[in-house]
């Protein structure tokens, strides 16, 4: 039976016990209406009537109002004629009361005038006894019959109650016990229903759903255990070191690599909270920590070698859901980069002394002793001197930058005088400032606080600024050196009025070997860099400011 006829049987079988309910209580009640109303209309008003008669035959013959009475009674009661024997009882009381309006003062028929009343009276009160008796018959006939169609539909009813729900309850509890199951991808469970109704059907809907569910489920777990097994086997042949957590930091993945640094087994640690394996591993620790500096010394392959750490966020839906480090093996970089250091420090310190020999010879050359030298020669020899000093320039660069690659700049930091710096690079630059005609203008206050800073390195570095601001100035240009105290600091700066840098290239003008394009001149691109480090080990700053046509400004500051 469909669910739908369940419930409209239900609710039909109620309102079919409702109807029918009423029905016999109106029914019931218009019966007892009916009796009462004979009662009352017909032998009650007929008592009345007579005894009416009987007072105002009591009143007679001294009231004359009486005959009036009697009559009007009288004529009432012939109207209301509804027992058997009433008839002929009114029309003796009629009979006899015409005589006695005949002869008002003969009293000889009061006798038959009150029993004709008599008889009346009687015929009513036993119609009365008898129609009550009748109605009480019917009301306990109607109160019998209600009190069994009442208790059977009660009985009925209660039965429907007690049992009806669960034909709602009972299937929607299955389903929702299947429903659950299958949510928690219990995809193999059933439900099952005896019913042939709509919940029969959803029933059938769902397992045909889950049966689909299952199907699909095996076959993309195949997939993704395929995958997990592929990627797994990739992440373990990689010679960088690949290690996962999830939001929660907890370890998701080691690959070998990683367990080989971390000196952990994968199955050991997988799922617990790294920072907890971190209080007992030094590497763990490291590799947790928030630092900008990425590169790490790490033990390994029997060997110090280096690791650079790059952090890749995993996000879903822009939310965070974890992160995986990685470790990049950058031995091999370093190595060759430490035998590049070296060779050009060895080809660069075994260059100097040729170099000096050839300027020692030049000077010889030039001397008068060794004889006169025509124009030509002069030219020659001039030449010569130029790429000498620009050779012994360029192994110089060379040398200091091989100090800071391999962090060895030596330092002699001690209280230096600003003047000292700034006089060491004016004596450095002064014939080649005079060869072009350059004016430089020197802006330096007096009573200026000694620096913390090597005096040479110093000075070399502000050398470096005069030599590029004269390279890009023209003749008979100005040049401007300043030298100001800025709070616990004081700042050396060099202003040249050239061609200026463009702004696309102001952050990497400190690079190692960068050179502007197209600016026409010729160098390594390792002065700027080499101060940049000078200064900095120092502990103090670099900076520069410069426009297209306009000029450049280079500074920096050292610590009082």
């Amino acid at each position: 039976m469909k669910l739908k006829t369940k419930l409209t049987v239900g609710i039909g079988f109620l309102f079919i016990v409702i109807l029918v309910f009423g029905i016999l209580g109106i029914v019931s009640i218009n019966r007892l209406s009916i009796d009462a109303d004979k009662i009352l209309k017909n032998n009650y008003e007929t008592l009345v009537y007579d005894n009416n008669m009987l007072r105002a035959l009591d009143e007679l013959p001294e009231n004359k109002k009486a005959f009036a009475d009697f009559e009007a009674n009288l004529t009432k009661q012939e109207k209301n004629i509804t027992e058997f024997g009433e008839e002929e009882a009114t029309k003796s009381l009629r009979t006899n009361f015409e005589e006695l309006k005949q002869k008002p003062k003969d009293s000889s028929n009061y006798r038959e005038l009150r029993q004709s009343i008599q008889i009346i009276n009687n015929l009513n009160q036993n119609a009365i006894l008898h129609k009550n008796e009748t109605a009480q018959k019917t009301a306990s006939s109607a109160i019998f019959w209600l009190t069994i169609i009442f208790s059977v539909l009660t009985i009925i009813s209660f039965t429907l109650t007690i049992n009806f729900p669960d034909v709602i309850s009972t299937p929607v509890k299955t389903l929702s016990r299947g429903i659950r199951e299958i949510a928690n991808k219990n995809y193999s469970n059933r439900i099952h229903m005896e019913q042939d109704d709509e919940f029969k059907e959803l029933a059938d809907s769902i397992n045909t759903m889950a049966e689909k569910l299952h199907e699909y489920e095996h076959s993309n777990l195949a997939k993704i255990k395929f995958e997990k097994s592929r990627i797994e086997t990739i992440i373990n042949q990689m010679k960088d070191g690949i290690m996962g957590f999830d939001e929660r930091k907890n370890i998701l993945f080691l690959n070998a690599v990683s367990e080989k640094m971390l000196g952990l087994k994968e199955k050991e640690i997988i799922g617990q909270y790294a920072p907890d394996i971190a209080l007992k591993n030094d590497l763990m620790r490291r590799l947790l920590q928030n630092d900008d500096h990425h590169e790490l010394k790490i033990y390994a392959d029997n060997k110090e070698s280096y690791f650079n750490k790059d952090i890749i966020k995993v996000s879903n839906d822009e939310q965070v859901i974890g992160e995986v480090i990685v470790l990049r093996n950058i031995t091999p970089f370093h190595e060759l980069n430490e035998a590049k250091t070296n060779f050009i420090a060895t080809v660069s310190h075994e260059l100097k002394t040729p170099i000096s020999a050839i300027k020692m010879s030049l000077q010889l050359l030039q001397s008068s002793s060794t004889g006169e030298l025509n124009e030509e020669q002069q030219q020659l020899i001039e030449g010569i001197k130029d790429d000498s000093n620009r050779l012994l320039k360029i192994t110089g660069e060379l040398l200091n930058m091989s100090q800071v690659e391999t962090g060895n700049i030596q330092l002699s930091i001690q209280p230096c005088r600003p003047y000292d710096i700034l006089q060491y690079a004016l004596d450095a630059v002064k014939v080649q400032a005079d060869q072009k005609q350059v004016t430089i203008k020197i802006n330096a206050i007096a009573g200026l606080p000694n620096v913390k800073a090597d005096k040479e390195k110093t000075a070399w570095v502000l050398i470096n600024f005069l030599t590029n601001a004269l390279r890009y100035t023209p003749e008979n240009g100005e040049i401007q050196i300043e030298i100001l105290k800025e709070s616990n600091k004081v700042l050396f700066a060099v202003k040249d009025y050239g061609i200026g840098i463009d702004t696309k290239y102001k952050d990497k003008i400190f690079e190692r070997y960068f050179q502007v394009p197209g600016n026409g001149k010729t160098g390594t691109g390792l002065g700027l860099s080499i101060s940049k480090e000078f200064i900095e080990a120092q502990g103090g700053s670099i900076h520069v400011d410069s426009e297209i046509g306009v000029g450049s400004r280079f500074y920096f500051t050292l610590m009082v």
